[in-house]
């Protein structure tokens, strides 16, 4: 398989919004299946794209591989290939007779934020969230939803709702802030991005409001894992008051949960 598939590969992969981690052959000494520069992707469903070994080698490489997506930090692995394991090594059952290194590096989509509403704290939190490098999306009926509100490059869904959410895409990847208010407008939105298991939801309002639509959407067969987790109210405990604070601690309590 060609280098050029594989890039194909992880493009497709991080427009779906979904995380891959890119290995590349960077040593090797004596016999080895594959020569330096060999690459092998490995995508969150666990199929690999390229090899570099084969067999138990490749199967051993994808459990890495999983285990660095999940940490999302680089790391490298030393291999040895059916000679003595030194210290930092790890053994594979293989007659090739050499050792490998292996570099492998998390690749994650672009972070997105989806921003349901588009008053004073959506759009304060969408010039935070621009200049924090998230792609942001905005959705609302209101007249408030135009673009000379937000930032330049935000994509804006200004139709009849909820029908407009038929449109807009919510990544397992992205980050979903509903700042609207009105509980039919927030059950709706909420219904949709369920739906789609997230990175995060976070609703503005209090911890009752919270309780009440996670018992609506746990009562109409939403998945409760998931439902769970919707965080509200939304943003660090900041003592925040106007709309710009109120948006720093919602992006910053995004950011947090953006690094783990």
């Amino acid at each position: 398989m060609s280098e050029q598939e594989i890039i194909h590969r992880l493009n497709e992969a991080l427009e779906n919004g979904e995380s891959a981690v890119l290995c590349s052959l960077i040593f090797k000494e004596g016999s080895g299946p594959r020569d330096p520069g060999a690459k092998m992707l490995v995508t969150a469903d666990g199929k690999a794209t390229g090899t570099i070994g084969g067999g138990g080698m490749e199967r051993l490489l994808i459990g890495k591989a999983l285990e660095v997506m999940g940490t999302g930090k680089p790391k490298t692995y030393h291999f040895a290939m059916g000679v003595p394991a030194r210290e930092g090594m790890i053994p594979v059952d293989s007659k090739c007779g050499g050792e490998v290194k292996i570099f492998m590096d998390p690749i994650k989509p672009d972070p997105r934020l989806v921003i349901m509403g588009s008053g004073w704290i959506a759009q304060a939190v969408a010039r935070y969230a621009t200049q924090c490098n998230f792609e942001v999306i905005v959705v609302d009926d209101a007249e408030s939803a135009k673009a000379e509100w937000f930032p330049e490059g935000a994509t804006i869904f200004n139709d009849k709702y909820p029908e407009s959410l038929e449109q807009v895409k919510i990544r397992q990847s992205d980050y979903v802030a509903m700042l609207h208010g009105e509980t039919g407008f927030e059950i709706n939105g909420l219904r949709h991005a369920v739906k789609a298991k997230p990175a995060y939801i976070g609703l503005l309002g209090s911890g009752n409001k919270r309780k009440e639509h996670v018992k609506q959407l746990k009562s109409e067969g939403f998945d409760a894992d998931v439902v769970e987790t919707i965080r509200g109210p939304i943003g660090l405990d900041i003592s925040a008051e106007t709309p710009e604070e109120i948006g720093v601690s919602i992006v910053a309590e995004i950011i947090n949960k953006k690094r783990g």
